[in-house]
């Protein structure tokens, strides 16, 4: 058995490690933009507030595996191909997007606006209230809503498996389901179940040493 769970384990640990970083890297200006142009916000655009919340609406309203069978075309210009571990990729990535950008501007929301207040009075600049205010201030409620975010990823991951996505949901879903052996299924379920309790316990120790400091 560990033949197929190791594998489908270093699968579902190379989808949830790039769908991660990519996600965090759209998903993170969104964020910081949510929170800088909403009303009373440090760049006040309501108008494109509106925009970007509603757009952000519509992208977390679409279940995951119907946006992964959409972005199917997308999926084949930029790596080549829809299914696999590699391809699963770009819809977890965009899937994951508008979450980690709610997960953001919540954190950044949570900076006590005395302290930016207090910088704006003091002459900063919006990218200085950013990368010396908002960010150091909300780091240790960052990292828990990263931590939420991987745990997420690994849930798309494991239902991508449903249409040849690759990692432990495919393992399960087509040894386990399709092939009728129960132990591969559990095993797979037993390994995602470590593999997020592990997460969890890694971010919750990391927010609260950085909390400390």
């Amino acid at each position: 058995m560990a033949k197929l769970i190791i594998p489908s384990l270093l699968e579902t640990l190379y989808m949830v490690f790039f769908s991660t970083i990519f996600s965090l890297a759209l998903g993170f200006p969104l964020g910081i933009l949510l929170v800088i142009t909403e009303k009373d916000g440090i760049w006040e655009k309501p108008a494109f507030y509106k925009i970007l919340d509603g757009i952000i609406n519509v992208l977390r309203s679409f279940p995951f595996l119907i946006l992964m069978i959409l972005l199917f075309p997308l999926s084949r210009i930029i790596v080549g191909k829809t299914i696999g571990t590699t391809a699963t990729i770009v819809p977890l990535s965009i899937a994951a997007a508008p979450f980690v950008a709610r997960v953001i501007e919540s954190s950044l929301k949570e900076v006590d606006k005395g302290v930016i207040e207090l910088s704006l009075s003091m002459g900063a600049t919006v990218p200085q209230i950013i990368f010396k205010v908002l960010i150091p201030e909300a780091m240790p409620s960052l990292i828990l809503g990263i931590t939420l975010t991987i745990i997420n990823i690994i849930g798309y991951s494991a239902m991508a498996g449903a249409i040849g996505g690759g990692g432990l949901g495919d393992l399960a879903i087509r040894y386990g389901l399709y092939g009728f052996k129960t132990d591969i299924m559990i095993t797979s379920v037993v390994v995602i179940i470590l593999l997020v309790q592990g997460i969890q316990f890694l971010g919750n120790r990391l927010a609260t040493m950085i909390n400390k400091k």
